[in-house]
């Protein structure tokens, strides 16, 4: 099971607390729960915000500007 939310948020997501923590106290019982930080590698390829460029924008060292990457 994953999830993007931290387990304190679930009693909001779901609308019912005590379901909530009953449904998580059934999960978590025998789990092991791995905390993982940093940015998001599914959004990796995500459109920049303007005026920043990714390295996908960007030409590879080896190979000349296009006309396309160069306005």
């Amino acid at each position: 099971m994953t999830s993007n939310r931290p387990i304190e948020d679930w009693g909001k997501l779901l609308g019912d607390v005590p379901s909530a923590a009953a449904i998580l106290d059934r999960f978590l019982h025998h789990a092991q729960t791995i905390a993982i930080t940093g940015r998001s590698y599914r959004l990796k390829d995500q459109v920049p915000v303007a005026g920043k460029e990714t390295k996908k924008n960007q030409p590879k060292s080896n190979e000349p500007p296009t006309a396309e990457s160069a306005s």
